[in-house]
């Protein structure tokens, strides 16, 4: 397992992290599941980047990240990224989900963060399947930190049993 790797079982609102990553909508308004969660305990200066991020280029597309305070969360930085509706893996959805991880752990880099969280992008109500969007996420994370040594913590924060328990098997397999 890599050391700078690990995964709990929690609430992602609740951890201490130079930055949170949000499973995001394209419009960045906030909405259900982590997203919801994140902008009510984050409180308005979330929104107010977002607003800010959507006036400059229109909001988010499905891969890409965009970063904003973490308001009153306990990490410095939000970073929003769109993960893609699985839609019976239709289309790039794989490319697009590795994506996700790719461009928040640079955008995290970019801005100094040493520490970053997931959740599980794609998972919920986007239907990504959690064995597969698992493979994916744990690879992405793997590939970056073997090239890039900004970052030394990322964690996987699942709020179910069965995201930990697939992130968790995919951390035990070798590289």
């Amino acid at each position: 397992m890599n050391p700078k790797i690990q995964v709990i079982k929690g609430d992602i609102t609740k951890i201490k992290a130079d930055a949170i990553v949000n499973a995001a909508n394209t419009s960045l308004m906030g909405g259900g599941g982590v997203d919801g969660a994140i902008h009510r305990v984050g409180g308005p200066a979330i929104l107010d980047d977002c607003r800010k991020i959507v006036a400059r280029q229109g909001g988010c597309k499905t891969g890409q990240a965009v970063i904003t305070t973490g308001g009153k969360l306990p990490a410095k930085y939000v970073i929003h990224t769109v993960g893609p509706v699985y839609n019976g893996g239709k289309g790039d959805v794989a490319e697009l989900l590795r994506s996700c991880y790719r461009n928040s752990l640079a955008l995290a880099a970019e801005n100094g963060c040493k520490t970053i969280a997931f959740p599980n992008i794609s998972t919920g109500i986007y239907g990504y399947p959690k064995a597969k969007a698992a493979e994916i996420a744990v690879n992405a994370v793997k590939t970056f930190l073997n090239q890039n040594e900004a970052i030394e913590t990322v964690t996987f924060v699942c709020f179910d049993n069965e995201n930990y328990t697939f992130i968790e098997e995919q951390l035990k397999l070798e590289f």
